[in-house]
């Protein structure tokens, strides 16, 4: 048996919303159920049994890793090669590539990528030319700047949400089980 997994980085109140709701005024389907985040490891197919050697992995890997400043600042594009705007990563970016680079040391969730590795806030996808150019210039300005103590590790439901599976702690190893996340919208 197979399953979906993610582990993304939320992106806390008052920013997180104003971004949600950014993306969902593209049309976007997916601001519905997945709250502005950078992604540290894309939906990525795994076997349910290694399961467990995913989550061991991966409190080692918060362990190893300090808590570090995000800033995110202005927008950005994957245009013409991929029909993407997103908020830039201005500040942690190193820190996201360490992050990115230690999970996939794990041979269950390497993977084949279509593209580089870049951390970024998506803001809208496979929209309109005209709502992509929009919330371009909408988010221009757009600038927030806070600590990232952990991540989280996703299951990808079948009905297309991402449900939290367990938090993980930087620096200190996991934390409380995802009955403390924040809701997911």
């Amino acid at each position: 048996m197979r399953t979906t997994i993610g582990i993304a980085v939320d992106i806390p109140e008052p920013w997180g919303g104003q971004l949600t709701r950014a993306r969902a005024q593209t049309g976007d389907p997916a601001a519905a159920h997945v709250p502005a985040h950078v992604t540290v490891l894309g939906p990525t197919e795994i076997d349910v049994v290694d399961l467990p050697a995913v989550e061991a992995h991966l409190s080692e890997v918060a362990a190893a890793h300090e808590p570090f400043t995000l800033h995110l600042r202005g927008t950005g594009t994957f245009r013409p090669r991929s029909e993407v705007v997103f908020v830039n990563v201005a500040g942690g970016v190193a820190d996201f590539e360490r992050l990115w680079a230690a999970v996939r040391e794990l041979d269950a969730v390497r993977r084949e990528l279509k593209f580089p590795y870049h951390p970024h806030v998506t803001v809208g996808q496979e929209v309109p030319t005209g709502a992509l150019d929009a919330v371009f210039e909408e988010l221009a300005g757009f600038e927030a700047k806070f600590q990232v103590n952990g991540f989280t590790l996703f299951e990808h439901g079948a009905e297309g949400r991402w449900r939290p599976q367990r938090e993980y702690r930087l620096g200190d190893g996991p934390a409380p089980p995802p009955s403390s996340h924040r809701r997911r919208a």
